[in-house]
């Protein structure tokens, strides 16, 4: 699999290579997933997307799932401040580095 980036072909994550353009922070310009595997093009999708699963989440009593999206909804919308000219979505490092610049996951060195 060396080589190859990750893409959203059908809805579904799949591997492609070579093929992605690259967007901000390197990150394919196909690849914009969720947990469940499908494919945002923009953050706004995205937000809309939680949305409407909290909405369900909630009439079904899942109480646990309605927690997990709402912090993913506001982690999103953190995200979207602080770059409001940027309507890519972001993938979940993204989000986490802009919440957290200082964690060492997000450091970036220049040799």
């Amino acid at each position: 699999m060396s080589g190859e980036t990750p893409s959203c072909a059908g809805g579904q994550l799949g591997m492609d290579i070579h093929r992605a353009s690259r967007g901000p922070y390197g990150v394919p310009d196909e690849l914009r997933t969720l947990s469940a595997g499908t494919c945002m093009k923009t953050i706004d999708e995205h937000i809309q997307k939680d949305q409407s699963e909290i909405e369900a989440a909630r009439a079904e009593g899942n109480l646990g799932k309605v927690r997990h999206l709402e912090e993913e909804l506001k982690g999103l919308a953190e995200y979207k401040e602080h770059h409001p000219e940027d309507s890519h979505d972001p993938t979940p490092l993204e989000v986490y580095c802009d919440l957290n610049p200082e964690a060492p996951e997000c450091r970036v060195y220049d040799d």
